[in-house]
């Protein structure tokens, strides 16, 4: 097994865990390194029923994890299939199953499968996005879905090393054709990712070590985003501050501060999208007054006011007002 999964999971040890199981190189490899690890683990596996193969690996998983005395239980995707954005759906309805089971069975975290190249992939593919810090420091270690733990732990092992391992142990797994469809951009990346080593000598360990410095990065933004909301909102749950205060911060903290104001004050378990926040902030240039995540925005003059919709929108002088006004 891989060192740094190994130190990994000393955390995990001791905790009821569940393991995301497809059926495929990595999810497989995962699962029996867990068991090799002694972990307290349950297997989910979603049948989607979008492909001829799922019966076949749905009955795969439940036979391996009886050999391995696993526990496994099997949830099937029978929901009316959208005719477009199928794959985000499919992936939505699958999370949505599972850390539902794990609410239910007190489950401490969700084990997922994602490893280096899918990290790499996943930054190349926001690189061409021209996406700013979020997008290039791509997937976390650790991060909360539903109210569930997700945990990555293969995010420092290499597909190749995946394979070499189950295939050294004759151990069977799934190859999804989706996989080599260059259809999808992510698998046109994986085709010709090759030619940064060759023709450039970007290596995958250099491209890991910019992915790690920028994770740095976004934590170190986050920790401080979330002081400067601690410090605009009033003891009446409103935020009023500064046009100023607002626009003389960078881009990615403009909008992350926007994200985390709004949704502190509205209560939505999750910010608005990208492109609401970057339409509030055009807005918020000039007077206006509009919702967005259960909150009304307003800006007169150069004062910013952001208050729970039904609340008051008026800028007059509070109790204990916050600075930066």
């Amino acid at each position: 097994m891989n060192q740094k999964f190994l130190e990994y999971i000393d955390c995990l040890r001791g905790k009821k865990l569940a393991v995301a199981v497809s059926g495929g190189i990595d999810s497989i490899c995962l699962l029996h390194w867990c068991k090799l690890a002694n972990l307290d683990i349950t297997c989910l596996h979603v049948n989607h029923g979008l492909r001829a193969a799922a019966d076949i690996e749905t009955q795969y998983v439940c036979d391996l994890c009886k050999k391995l005395n696993v526990p496994c239980k099997i949830f099937y995707w029978t929901d009316a299939k959208p005719n477009t954005g199928l794959e985000n759906a499919a992936r939505d309805a699958r999370y949505k199953m599972m850390t539902d089971f794990c609410k239910q069975n007190d489950i401490y975290a969700l084990m997922v499968a994602h490893q280096a190249d899918d990290q790499i992939e996943t930054f190349l593919m926001n690189l061409g996005r021209g996406s700013g810090l979020y997008g290039l420091a791509a997937m976390r270690r650790e991060t909360m879905r539903d109210g569930v733990k997700i945990v990555r732990p293969l995010l420092d092992v290499s597909r190749a090393e995946l394979r070499s391992w189950l295939d050294d142990n004759n151990i069977k797994y799934f190859i999804d054709e989706m996989n080599s469809d260059p259809h999808y951009t992510r698998v046109k990346i994986r085709q010709n990712r090759y030619l940064l080593n060759e023709k450039l000598g970007i290596t995958d360990t250099r491209i890991l070590l910019a992915i790690q410095n920028l994770g740095h990065l976004r934590d170190r933004l986050e920790r401080d985003v979330e002081h400067l909301v601690q410090s605009v909102i009033g003891d009446d749950g409103r935020a009023i501050f500064s046009s100023a205060f607002l626009f003389d911060q960078g881009v990615d903290i403009r909008l992350k501060f926007i994200g985390t104001l709004v949704q502190t004050i509205g209560g939505d378990k999750y910010p608005p999208r990208l492109n609401s926040l970057e339409n509030a902030l055009f807005k918020l240039q000039t007077d206006c007054k509009f919702t967005l995540g259960h909150c009304v925005l307003r800006r007169l003059n150069d004062k910013i006011l952001v208050a729970k919709e039904g609340g008051k929108t008026t800028f007059r002088k509070r109790k204990n007002e916050k600075k930066h006004i």
